[in-house]
This record gives structure tokens, C-alpha cells and sequence, in this order.
């Protein structure tokens, strides 16, 4: 079966932003579109649905063509060239978005946001399904700045950065690959953000005390970021890379970094021999609900 983009649409501006956004992916990566509506996605069903089981399905019905005829409606207007199907599932929005996410190259999603003091919260379903899915899932919030996400930037508007954040104790290959990939389809720049942590006295072994120097540990750190970095040069060489390792907890930084980004990578550990069950990490937890712009969460072994 051809490999899609798909986006998983409801009611909400959220799913519109998402709708676009993955349009444009789409565009960038020559893949057909497939809009996917859940039965059941909204965590608010209406006021005004019958009690009846059967005027209740025929309402959801109606709800779902609803919400895929805006999100058409959108996609048209944003990328007309673009081969669309729009589909309503029934049953769990979950089982049914990770069902269409395997016949996917990348899962979009839209994430909801709360303002400023309660930062944003991501619903449960893009939760879960960020947790479980077997391809990459991108989260979009209505209003995130996105500027030119794709092709190349009219020449008077800079060029936002896609960021990556590199986890250099544990440097996945699918996340890099990803990350570079989605720099080289928007003509963006990679800023890669990496962290380390001073060592304990404690944790020291014989001889190693010299190395507890700070400025010989962070340009161990910056040697050790650019030769995992070195393949990927060689493998997109159009990709600009601007690198940054500091001492501290990687949140910080990254989320600093996603400040007009038109999108942030992180990784997400998918269950293996020796783990169970399916969890995003503290640091993709917390990008998830804070980043300022668009979040891809790419699943690695």
C-alpha cells in the first residue's frame, strides 16, 4: 500500500492548523493527504445529540463529514494540487488514528493550548497516540507561528530554524535522520541542542579528576555532538547546521530554542526486549506541552 500523510481532523482550530500543516508536508514529500476523523474524538460531545442510539450515530455521522469538509475546505485552499481522501472512522479515536498511522510516513495531530500561564496541554488521545505510534507524530497549535514551513523564504524573511534536540548519551539514528530530512524539504537551517551534566566527584574514576574542568568537558561535549552529527553532513550537505551544547537539563535550552522555530524533533523510546508498554520521556514530555512551535515525536529503538 502507498505511504500517506495523514491528519487526524475534529472541530477544532487546532485540527485546521494541523490540516495545513500537514498539506504542506505533504506537498514537500510528493505523498497523498488522508484526512481521518474518529468517531468519539471530541472529549465534549454536543448538547443537541439524541438519546437514540441510531439519531446518535447518524448525528456523529453528520458531525464527522462536517469536520472533513472544513478541513477540505482548508487543505484546498492552502495546497489545491495536493492528492486529498478524507475518511470517518468509527470507534476509539486512539485504535483508530493508530490503525491509519500504519500505513503512514507521518502522523499529524493538533494539540490544544491554555494560555500562557497554564502553558499548553495536550489532549489525551494526542498523548497516546504520540506514545504508541509506529512513524513520526507531529503536534500543531493553532496560532504557532509557522513562517514559510516548506520551500525556500522569500529573500527579505529570515529562515526559521527546525530544531533537534540531541540526547548525546543516547544519539538515535532515526531521530537525527528525521530531524535533517525535515530541514532539508523547508530550505531551514538545523540547530541541534544538546546538554551534559558534570560528573560527582563520586562518580569519578582513578585519574579522571582533570577531566571535572568544565571548559575541557564542554569542548569534549561539542567534539562528541559533531561526530555524531558527521554522517548526516555527508548524507544532506544543503543542510545548514548550527550546533549548541550546554552544561544543564535539556528542557531549557530546547524549548529556548523552538522561540520562532517552524518545528522542534525529539525522540520517544518505543517499547523493546527489556521495556513494556508506551510512554513519551520527561524531556519529550515536557517539549509536548511547551515547545512555541510544531512538535515531531519520533519513535527510535
Amino acid at each position: 500500500m502507498s505511504r500517506t500523510v495523514v491528519v487526524g481532523v475534529d472541530e477544532s482550530s487546532e485540527s485546521l492548523a494541523a490540516a495545513e500543516w500537514a498539506a504542506e508536508e505533504a506537498k514537500a514529500r510528493d505523498l497523498p493527504l488522508r484526512l481521518v476523523h474518529a468517531w468519539n474524538w471530541s472529549p465534549h460531545p454536543a448538547s443537541d445529540v439524541p438519546l437514540g442510539a441510531t439519531s446518535a450515530g447518524a448525528a456523529q455521522h453528520a458531525r464527522a463529514r462536517a469536520a472533513l469538509d472544513r478541513a477540505e475546505t482548508r487543505v484546498r485552499g492552502a495546497c489545491p494540487a495536493v492528492p486529498l481522501t478524507a475518511d470517518a472512522l468509527e470507534g476509539p479515536a486512539s485504535t483508530a488514528l493508530l490503525r491509519a498511522a500504519e500505513q503512514a510516513e507521518v502522523l499529524v495531530l493538533g494539540s490544544r493550548g491554555l494560555g500562557a500561564i497554564s502553558g499548553v496541554v495536550v489532549g489525551s488521545v494526542a498523548q497516546s497516540v504520540a506514545a504508541a505510534a509506529p512513524v513520526p507524530v507531529v503536534l500543531v497549535r493553532a496560532g504557532t507561528p509557522t513562517a514559510h514551513p516548506h520551500g525556500p523564504a522569500p529573500e527579505d524573511k529570515p529562515r526559521a530554524d527546525v530544531v533537534l534536540g540531541l540526547d548525546l548519551s543516547d544519539p538515535c539514528d532515526e531521530v537525527v535522520d528525521f530531524a535533517f530530512a525535515e530541514a532539508a524539504l523547508k530550505g531551514a537551517r538545523l540547530h541541534v541542542v544538546s546538554t551534559w551534566r558534570s560528573p560527582s566527584l563520586y562518580t569519578l574514576g582513578p585519574g579522571e579528576l582533570a577531566l571535572a574542568a568544565r571548559p575541557q568537558r564542554q569542548e569534549e561535549w561539542h567534539g562528541f555532538q559533531d561526530a555524531v552529527l558527521q554522517t548526516w553532513r555527508g548524507k544532506f550537505p544543503g543542510v545548514e547546521v548550527t550546533a549548541t551544547v550546554v552544561e544543564g537539563r535539556a528542557v531549557t535550552p530546547i524549548l529556548a530554542a523552538t522561540e520562532g522555530a517552524c518545528l522542534v524533533v525529539v525522540g520517544r523510546r518505543a517499547p523493546g526486549r527489556h521495556r513494556s508498554g508506551h510512554h513519551n520521556g520527561p524531556v519529550t514530555h515536557a517539549v509536548m506541552h511547551h515547545a512555541r512551535c510544531p512538535v515531531a515525536i519520533v519513535p527510535h529503538s
